[in-house]
């Protein structure tokens, strides 16, 4: 295996991680996925398929030195920046990791890849949360007005890679990605929490009520298997120094996803209002524009999004009796 062959994956044992790894593997590359301080077996609750054998690395990327030694040893040819702390509510709860692990974590990695690995071609993952909403459809030219510590770090870490695109001529690409779900997605965030409690509900382990926060927002959903493969298509065909909205171009409001949900329930179930799931700043509607993602890269999302609902069920029916209580909150 050559270094050309090496593929690194920061973030690898969280959300969109797994299916990154899996993608790139099925395309021949030799994966290096990275895991945070509490190694691979905190992986996000999707299983590796049995054939997908990475090469597991565990890094804090925090640690600047521990950074640069594993850029260093692993010289990528691509890279595949995951990793962040992504949840908006818990970035009002605790915006300093936040902040640590999204910016300085970027600026570390960014950092090395100059240094040792200068001809990387580098995705790093931002979000549709730093717009803020102020319009929508939203384009990439859309100000930036982040409404969460989350948000900021995201905008912050984009400013960081352009800077080193302009600066030092990194080949690196932005992905501003929208909403996404899918099978094995942790229950704080809202798609799963709510599956999840059906899945408890459907065995009685809790009350048939299912708790809820703010259903009139409106997101922009893809599925985590079109977020994988956009991911890719931009590493391939994304123009350096570029940023692309990762999304479908419609939005759908949170009602309409619980309802898909409850539509696929095997008991009946009431739903109520929890304001402790409310979060202190909600955006009314975040709908992207897809144009450049598809003109560029000839990406489309695939996967319809009752699929996606029906998947996520499914995950938790069989997830749920091996676990303990559910979370409080979703994000």
């Amino acid at each position: 295996m050559t270094v050309s062959d090496t593929a690194l994956v920061t973030g690898a044992s969280g959300f969109v991680g797994p299916y990154m790894v899996a993608a790139l593997e099925a395309l021949g590359l030799h994966v290096v996925a990275l895991a945070g301080p509490g190694g691979p077996a905190e992986a996000g609750p999707c299983n590796l398929p049995p054939a997908v054998n990475p090469t597991w690395r565990t890094l804090d990327l925090t640690d600047r030195a521990a950074v640069d030694a594993l850029i260093h040893d692993v010289r990528p040819a691509q890279v595949y920046h995951l990793a962040a702390l992504s949840s908006v509510a818990a970035s009002f709860e605790a915006p300093t990791p936040t902040y640590e692990t999204n910016v300085m974590g970027t600026l570390h990695l960014l950092d090395a890849l100059r240094r040792h690995a200068p001809a990387a071609r580098t995705v790093v993952v931002s979000s549709a949360e730093v717009y803020g909403g102020v319009t929508s459809p939203l384009p990439e030219s859309t100000p930036l007005a982040p409404a969460s510590p989350y948000a900021a770090s995201k905008a912050a870490a984009e400013m960081i890679a352009i800077q080193h695109h302009r600066a030092y001529g990194l080949p690196v690409i932005r992905a501003r990605s929208f909403s996404h779900t899918g099978p094995g997605q942790t229950a704080r965030f809202a798609v799963s929490a709510f599956a999840r409690q059906i899945a408890r509900i459907e065995v009685a382990r809790q009350a048939p009520v299912l708790g809820v926060g703010n259903l009139s927002a409106r997101r922009d959903f893809l599925d985590v298997r079109d977020v994988a493969a956009a991911y890719l298509a931009l590493a391939r065909l994304g123009v350096p120094g570029e940023v692309y909205n990762v999304c479908s171009g419609k939005a759908v409001a949170m009602q309409a996803l619980l309802d898909g949900l409850l539509a696929h329930a095997k008991v009946g179930i009431t739903v109520e209002r929890d304001p402790a799931l409310d979060r202190p700043v909600d955006v009314p509607e975040l709908r992207g524009d897809p144009s450049r993602l598809q003109a560029d890269t000839g990406w489309k999302p695939e996967i319809p999004l009752d699929q996606t609902l029906q998947d996520v069920l499914a995950y938790w029916r069989a997830k749920e009796p091996f676990l303990g209580d559910a979370p409080t909150g979703w994000a």
